[in-house]
This record gives C-alpha cells, sequence and structure tokens, in this order.
C-alpha cells in the first residue's frame, strides 16, 4: 500500500520503520496536513495523520478526489477527523485504539511531585549557583486524600501509584469499572470536596467539558492541587486562571491545554503573537506546562507504529481493522475504545 504520512517528528521514524519492515510505501512528512498539502497525498491508497492535522470536510473532499481511500490516525480519538464526511465519501479510518496506560500515569504522577517540591524552581536556582532553600517547601503526599477523575486504565493506575504512596485516593467515573482496586468510588461532589489532589483522566464529551468550572472549582479546598493530563478542553481555562489568582488552586500541572490546536507540538518560539492566555497562566510560579508530552515514551511510540503498520496491513487484505476500525457506515465497526 502506498501511503504518506504527515505531521512527522523525528522521534517517529525509528519505529515506524521498526514497525513497517519495508512492507509498505510509507512517504514521511514534517508538513501537517492541510489544503496546502494535501497535494502530497497525489498517487497514494493512504494517508497517517496525527492529531494537530487538520482532517476537515474540505480538506477530506480533496483526498477522496486524489483517491485516498484510508485514513489512519496516530492517536487514540478522532475528534480532528470529519468521519460523517469521510463516510460519505467512501473512505476508512482507523486510529489507535488504547495506548499502555503507563506512560500518561507516570507523566501525571511527575507534574504532581515536581510541582509540589518545586522542582524547576530548584533547578533554574541551581543553575544559577543560588542555593538556598526559600521558597521550595513542600508536602508529604502520604495520608493525602487524591481523587481521580475518570478510572479508566489511566485513572487506575494513577490511583495505584498514589495509593503505593499511601494516600487515600477517591475515584469518580460515570461509568466506574466494577473491577477498579486501589481507590474508593464516591460521587463527584464528594471527591471535589475532599481531594487535596484531583487527577483527570477522561475523554472528552458533552458531559466532560468544561467538567472544572468555577461551581466545581468553588467545592474545592483552598489549595488544592489539579493535574490534567486528558483534553485540554475539560477544564474551563479562564475559571482556572482566576481559581488560581484568588488561592483556590494552589497548584496546577497541565500537559493539554483548551486552546492547544495549531499550538502544540511546533516551535512558536520566535512568534511576534503568542497565545495571551497561555502565557498569563505560565506567570504563576505554582504552574507547570508541558507540551501533550505525556504520550511521549519509547513503548507507546512504538505501540502507535505497530497498530498503525497493522491498520494498513488489514485494509491491504480488504479486512476491517477489528478495535481500531472507526468508520460508521462502510465497514463493520467496533466502537472505538478511548484511551483514558
Amino acid at each position: 500500500m502506498k501511503a504518506v504520512a504527515y505531521s512527522i517528528k523525528p522521534f517517529e521514524k525509528e519505529f515506524l520503520a521498526k514497525a513497517n519492515q519495508k512492507k509498505h510505501d510509507i512517504t514521511l512528512i514534517s508538513n501537517p496536513l492541510s489544503l496546502d498539502t494535501v497535494s502530497f497525498a497525489e498517487g497514494k491508497n493512504a494517508v497517517i495523520v496525527f492529531s494537530n492535522d487538520d482532517v476537515s470536510a474540505p480538506v477530506i473532499e480533496k483526498l477522496a478526489a486524489l483517491g485516498i481511500k484510508y485514513i489512519a490516525t496516530r492517536t487514540a480519538d478522532t475528534e480532528h477527523i470529519d468521519t460523517a464526511s469521510a463516510t460519505r465519501l467512501g473512505i476508512k479510518i482507523s486510529n489507535v485504539p488504547s495506548y499502555p496506560p503507563d506512560a500518561i500515569a507516570e507523566h501525571a504522577v511527575a507534574l504532581a511531585f515536581a510541582l509540589n517540591r518545586h522542582l524547576i524552581t530548584a533547578d533554574q536556582h541551581s543553575h544559577l549557583f543560588d542555593f538556598r532553600n526559600d521558597d521550595l517547601v513542600g508536602f508529604n503526599f502520604a495520608d493525602k486524600t487524591v481523587g481521580i477523575i475518570g478510572m479508566g486504565n489511566i485513572g487506575q493506575l494513577v490511583s495505584k501509584i498514589f495509593s503505593g504512596l499511601g494516600c487515600k485516593v477517591l475515584g469518580y467515573d460515570i461509568h466506574y469499572p466494577e473491577t477498579a482496586q486501589y481507590a474508593e468510588r464516591v460521587t463527584l461532589a464528594n471527591l471535589l470536596t475532599s481531594a487535596d489532589i484531583i487527577s483527570l483522566h477522561v475523554p472528552l464529551t458533552p458531559f466532560t467539558r468544561h467538567i472544572i468550572n468555577k461551581d466545581t472549582l468553588d467545592q474545592m479546598k483552598d489549595g488544592v492541587m489539579l493535574i490534567n493530563t486528558s483534553k485540554g478542553a475539560v477544564i474551563d481555562t479562564i475559571d482556572v486562571m482566576e481559581a488560581l489568582d484568588s488561592g483556590k488552586i494552589g497548584y496546577l500541572g497541565l500537559d493539554v491545554y483548551e486552546y492547544e490546536n495549531g499550538l502544540f507540538f511546533e516551535d512558536h518560539e520566535d512568534d511576534t503573537i503568542k497565545d495571551t492566555v497561555l502565557q498569563t497562566l505560565m506567570r504563576h510560579k505554582n504552574v507547570l506546562v508541558t507540551p501533550h508530552q505525556a504520550y511521549l515514551t519509547k513503548e507507546t511510540l512504538q505501540t502507535i507504529a505497530n497498530q498503525t503498520i497493522s491498520n494498513l496491513d488489514l485494509w491491504q487484505q480488504n479486512k476491517c481493522v477489528g478495535d481500531a476500525c472507526v468508520c460508521s457506515k462502510n465497514c463493520q465497526a467496533i466502537p472505538v475504545n478511548k484511551k483514558e
């Protein structure tokens, strides 16, 4: 099968090559997919995309006109793809239905540790040969109450890690798994009022969009630590900034950002105009932002590459792709499993 992979970063190439073993003719390009770059798909059967690619209806129309029959996304969700347009035009879609939960769970806990012990500030001071301990006081995690919103595979692993640190762990999910361990099942209201640390691990749905807002923030303890490695829009960023200013939020760790589209995954250091909301957030000393890197481990990158190539393999055999098939009408699909 001939394919073009958009938005490829240098660190992805070795993993895709290892997975592909020269089975498919894949052109790797760093450019994101857009109306300006869709022409690179000419003569191909498939495009391989990422979350920052434009896979909207106009782009899909162009892809279909070029003869593209398949879209494989290197992500768990398909929010960036106009699936209705793809279905209408007979284009099949696949995803990476789940990642190993370890990478994102460990990153969430790493954010909590770094915030608590002021590691970024301490490192910056040390590089200046300022070795004072002023303003570096943290707290012990043992005996603190941690609230996990979203008890999927990642949320459960985060629960296990915090439980191992001696924390009391509370869990909330509208579809709470009966097999979940390490967390006490509670209502959302109970979790919000009880937790010293809250970690978010939910997919973006109409219910979870802005689940962290002024009303839910008001229910939290003063000085609460809030960690988000799920979706940027589960947090109302403006409400969170006000909570930072008031002291309601004592620590904020973000690996995702509500307005990250077109911003994250690229170098914007020399941009004349920068995102003012994000700049304001990052001026707070108790805020730590990482650039959507929670998934970024060797193990996860290989899993993504293996699944992507497997999807191409099955399509080449005129088969659907099982759990990874997210076509709505043009193939027999099993509902996608969200990574959270």
